[in-house]
Order: C-alpha cells, then structure tokens, then sequence
C-alpha cells in the first residue's frame, strides 16, 4: 500500500479544497493527491449530503469517469480499501448513519468497474473479490432506506444495483456467475421490512436485464416468477398486514417495472406473459 497513508483532512479543510477544486480556483494537478483522496475515502460516509453527494462523490466521478486521471496502482488500492473495510462498515444496523459510507462506497466501486471496463487495470481475480463483496453485501444489508431527512440519500439497494450492473459489463465477469447474482438480487426486492418508493425497483432490473441479455437462462426468471405465484398466499398468511401490504406493493412495483422493460423486447413474450399473470394477482 503506497498511496492512501496520508493523514485526511477533516471535514472542513475537505470541504474547502473540494469547493475550490470544484470551482476552478484550484487545478487539480496544484493539489496534494494522496492526501485529497485519502481524505475523500476518509469522509466518504460524511453526514454533511452537500460534501458527500456534490463534492466527494461528483469529484471522485469526474476524476475516474470523465477526464481519467487517477492512477492505475492508486485506484487499485482504492478498490482493495472499499472491499477490506468501507463497504461492510456496520452492516447489519438498521437506521444508523454508518449506511451512508457503505452506500457511498458500492457507488464508488462502480465508477472503478466502469474504469476497468475502459482500462483494464484490474485483475481477474480482484473482479472475483468484487463478485463475492457484492454477494455477501446483499445478504447482509438490512438498511433499506432512501431519502432520509437531515442526511440526504442513502439508496443502499440503488446504489450496490449500479455497482453490480458495472460488474456485469465488465469482461472479466464470467457468466456463470450471474444466477448467483441474480438470485442475490431478487432476494432484495420481495421484501416486507421497507416499501420502495425511490425508484429502487428501477434500478435492481437494470442488472437483472443487463444479465438477460448477456445470456443469463431465462428459464430461471421463469423458474422464480412460477415460486413467487404459488408462494403468493403462503407470504401473505405468514405476514401482518402491513407487512404483507408492503410487500406487495414492492413486488407490484417490480413486475410493472419488468413488464415495461420486457415489453421493448420481442424474445421475451413468454416472461412477458408469465409477468401480466402474476400481476393479475
């Protein structure tokens, strides 16, 4: 580990020097880089959404996305500092602050894999670490918050939704994976603990499609539509009614989301159809 030693910044002096970076009264190549970015990954959980959302986040974009100009070796140990420690901060809690730099990390892990994809820096088996991060990540996450007032968005699903959809667009990730990702995925969106009302749906297909039509059997979303209708009773008996209430409203908002995506597409009349079954229900 060669670059993200230096001691970070607090909050105020990141503010600053982001807001001056981010103005242009600051070129990027006057400032001290190991110290910004270590000060950026630092905060990157930050309760202040003004520093974390506009500053942080839209910077580390510009820097990896727009104009590429991080280093292959720094972005590397970016990437291992987001597997080792950031992504997994106090998994598990519920309504704490502590979802804010898992949330903000899976985002920053897709910009790295949408990097990748362009440079190719990262190692098949660090694609495989990510894979199996992102696996257990959704088995654990149980904050589902969105918007949350006084902090801004937390969006966990959204958020690691994007990130998974980089890594399937990644060439190194092997198709075989991909039941194992969608499996992890559909558990996310048939829940009873948190109704979706930002757009999470939306965001969880997107992968979903991005695996259709990247050859993912589509005997499996077949397979898990058919469980999902006779299961239907059994969820609601086993539910209280807002439970259950939510829950359908999750799984609602899911299948209209499906049906409209599917419908774009001639080679999937038959989901098509199984999908306007199970609404009818």
């Amino acid at each position: 580990m060669v670059y993200l030693k230096a001691e970070p910044m607090n909050e105020e002096q990141l503010k600053k020097v982001l807001s001056e970076v981010k103005k242009g009264e600051i070129p990027w190549a006057e400032v001290h880089e190991q110290e910004l970015i270590s000060s950026m990954m630092a905060h990157i959980g930050s309760l202040d959404a003004a520093l974390r959302d506009d500053l942080i986040f839209s910077t580390f974009a510009q820097l990896i996305v727009e104009k590429n100009q991080l280093k292959e070796e720094l972005m590397e140990e970016m990437m291992d500092l987001c597997l080792r420690e950031l992504l997994f901060k106090g998994i598990g809690e519920k309504d704490t602050d502590t979802v804010f730099t898992r949330t903000f990390t899976s985002l920053l892990m897709a910009l790295l894999l949408y990097r990748d994809k362009e440079d190719d820096f990262l190692s098949r088996t660090n694609i495989v670490d990510v894979k199996e991060a992102f696996l257990r990540y959704l088995s654990l996450e149980e904050d589902y918050r969105g918007y949350v007032n006084d902090r801004g968005w937390a969006h966990s699903m959204a958020h690691v939704a994007d990130a998974v959809d980089e890594l399937v667009r990644n060439e190194k990730t092997d198709s075989a994976v991909y039941p194992e990702l969608f499996r992890a995925l559909w558990s996310k969106i048939f829940i009873y603990e948190h109704a979706y009302i930002h757009g999470e749906e939306e965001r969880i297909l997107t992968p979903i499609m991005e695996m259709l039509n990247r050859g993912l059997e589509i005997n499996l979303v077949e397979d898990h539509l058919k469980e999902l209708s006779l299961d239907w009773h059994e969820h609601k008996n086993k539910a209280t009614m807002e439970q259950y209430l939510i829950f359908r409203n999750n799984a609602k908002a899911f299948l209209k989301s499906l049906y409209i995506q599917l419908n774009q597409q001639s080679n999937y009349m038959q989901l098509q159809k199984q999908v306007v079954v199970l609404l009818g229900k």
